[in-house]
């Protein structure tokens, strides 16, 4: 199957279902609200953040039919296209109540219940999806992202813990499977008076795509793009979504370096980072909800240039590289380059991120990262450090520091980085100087996440707290959550 197609292509709980001719910025839940007037999804916060719009998306994965709950209220229209829908409406059938709405009626676990289509949405897909037993801490993360403010989580908790002590019923998918592989095959240009939405199915198309409109928005997963439309009323008329274009999603995960296709999600990418470095997964653990892991890709969460985004400050201190094209010219240039001031990179019009670079660690090398926010659960950093220090025995021989909020732009912070090398492990009262050092690098600003001293209180803090972990090899005096094994210590 070749060619274009007007229309975008979706399955509601398995049925076909074609759109055209709507506008490019129109989101996932005004579609379900407005035009299909299906409205048990609900609007809370639009802005990806309360869970209470929170449907599922099936998709191919690996020859099987994966379920994940999405934001619709961030999540635009067309980037549905290919996926099985389900919403609220088509849980419960002939038998009855679904096993996860049965349980959160037999736990009490709705009160107000404008939150509750969301929060059964979430637990679906856990219990769709979640490898058994499933334990109370797995029930937690997946409700990161669905707020409740009347109930309290307790009921629900245990709803979710009774829904999951059994396996999931089984899918006819086989034949939906192939219908929907067959569907990525053909580039998606849907046509608006006001401008186009635009699924390009091969790298060649979005290249070519992106030279002939270099004005258009890029969209990845959303999660960004899709507050500029809820909250920033954005008048955005020409979209690219980059989710249909084959090999961006790829991973190559080579010996001595991880290798991210620019649309390879956050969901998707943990396992791997968290094979780099435990901090890493525990990082990618607290980005976000399930929700905004399951839509935000690797690559969106770079080109966006934000300052507060947390994998940035990470892939800076491990020596990451991204891969740049345009038209058929491909270039390669360091991470720490790519950002400029605040909201601007270093990419050309018509140019788009395809991949990123991340080297491994050495085995004289070692990793800590650690994000601070006023809330453990789906919160945007007051301050992200990454640290990666190099030893000759208990001596730092070359060291790479970078901190999240505490500057226009994610940056690595080279005097303290000068003043770190040389230092001994085994002599802390020199820590101080390169704690100092701090104050050359940054000058951090005030805003309503924090004050700019304790942002540079934090950031001292932090770069301590690594010094002390690989100077003692543990870390129960230092973290709450998030524990390494003392075999990481420095000897």
């Amino acid at each position: 199957m070749t060619g274009e197609r007007a229309t975008i292509r979706f399955w509601r709980n398995g049925r076909p279902t074609e759109v055209d001719g709507f506008h490019p910025r129109t989101t996932l839940l005004d579609y379900l609200r407005l035009s299909e007037r299906q409205v048990g999804t609900k609007e809370g916060c639009a802005e990806g953040d309360c869970g209470a719009c929170t449907v599922a998306l099936g998709r191919v994965r690996d020859g099987r039919l994966v379920y994940e709950p999405v934001n619709a209220c961030i999540l635009l229209l067309g980037q549905i296209d290919g996926a099985d829908l389900l919403t609220i409406e088509d849980l419960a059938g002939a038998g009855g109540l679904h096993p996860v709405q049965q349980a959160m009626v037999d736990h009490h676990g709705s009160q107000c219940g404008f939150c509750t289509p969301g929060i059964v949405m979430s637990l679906f897909t856990l219990h769709r999806e979640a490898p058994r037993p499933v334990g109370r801490e797995t029930v937690s993360d997946a409700l990161a992202g669905n707020l409740c403010r009347c109930t309290g989580y307790r009921p629900i908790v245990d709803a979710a813990l009774a829904a999951c002590s059994s396996a999931p019923e089984p899918l006819p998918a086989d034949a939906l499977i192939a219908r929907m592989s067959g569907a990525r095959e053909q580039d998606v240009f849907v046509r608006h008076p006001d401008g186009f939405f635009a699924a390009p199915a091969s790298e060649e198309r979005l290249a070519a795509l992106l030279v002939e409109h270099p004005d258009a928005t890029i969209v990845s997963g959303s999660t960004d793009v899709g507050l500029w439309i809820t909250k920033g009323l954005a008048p955005l008329s020409k979209i690219v979504w980059l989710g249909r274009v084959k090999g961006l999603d790829a991973i190559e995960n080579e010996p001595d370096r991880l290798l991210l296709g620019a649309t390879v999600s956050h969901a998707t990418a943990l396992p791997f980072l968290a094979g780099i470095d435990p901090d890493l997964g525990e990082l990618m653990r607290r980005f976000g909800s399930v929700q905004v892991r399951a839509s935000g890709t690797v690559g969106g969460n770079i080109a966006n240039g934000s300052p507060i985004g947390d994998l940035a400050p990470a892939l800076l201190a491990l020596g990451c590289r991204l891969e740049l094209r345009r038209g058929e010219a491909l270039r390669r240039i360091a991470l720490e380059d790519f950002f400029i001031a605040y909201r601007q990179q270093d990419r050309q019009p018509g140019e788009f991120l395809r991949r990123v670079e991340i080297d491994k660690l050495s085995p004289n090398e070692i990793f800590r990262c650690f994000k601070v926010s006023k809330r453990f659960d789906e919160d945007i950093s007051a301050v992200m450090g990454a640290f990666k220090f190099a030893l000759d025995g208990r001596r730092i021989v070359g060291c790479r520091i970078a901190y999240g909020g505490m500057a226009g732009i994610p940056k690595r912070a080279a005097a303290t980085e000068h003043a770190v090398t040389g230092l001994s492990l085994d002599e802390p009262t020199h820590w101080r100087n390169a704690e100092a050092a701090l104050e050359e690098d940054f000058q951090p600003m005030r805003d309503h996440r924090a004050t700019a001293e304790y942002r540079r209180t934090v950031a001292r803090n932090l770069l301590r707290k690594a010094l002390m972990e690989i100077a003692s090899g543990e870390t129960d005096a230092t973290r709450i959550t998030g524990h390494r094994p003392v075999l990481q210590a420095a000897e």
